[in-house]
């Protein structure tokens, strides 16, 4: 499986990037591979700010849903206008054209305590 290591990632499975105090997140390729086909993204959390590990939206599979998490605390600025015609790209592209949000993080400094991607491999095993 595929973890950038220019990203960070959480036990949650959902990986960030940090540019600034702007940040990116999307769910990780494990993820991604153990929902099976994505069917739908439903995040309606647009302007709200938000504690890290808070439910920003849920992911649909076929055969579950599954609560995604935000790894820092922020405002929710963007969401991925190209899930709601192609949710397949979290499958396709979870680290490319699947992202989920973006974010105005409060404290970038706050991703510290993220895994890096050798810490997650080790996770997911």
């Amino acid at each position: 499986m595929n973890y950038p290591s220019h990203l960070k990632y959480t036990k949650d499975h959902e990986w960030i990037l940090i540019s600034g105090n702007t940040a990116t997140v999307g769910i990780t390729d494990f993820a991604q591979r153990e929902l099976g086909d994505i069917v739908f993204v439903d995040v309606n959390t647009k302007g709200k700010a938000l504690a890290s590990e808070e439910v920003f939206g849920t992911v649909e599979a076929v055969k579950t849903v599954s609560d995604l998490f935000i790894p820092v605390a922020g405002t929710i600025t963007e969401i991925n206008p190209a899930l709601e015609a192609s949710p397949e790209l979290v499958n396709s592209d979870p680290y490319g054209e699947g992202w989920m949000i973006k974010m105005t993080m409060n404290n970038p400094s706050d991703a510290d305590h993220l895994m890096t991607a050798e810490a997650y491999n080790e996770l997911v095993g």
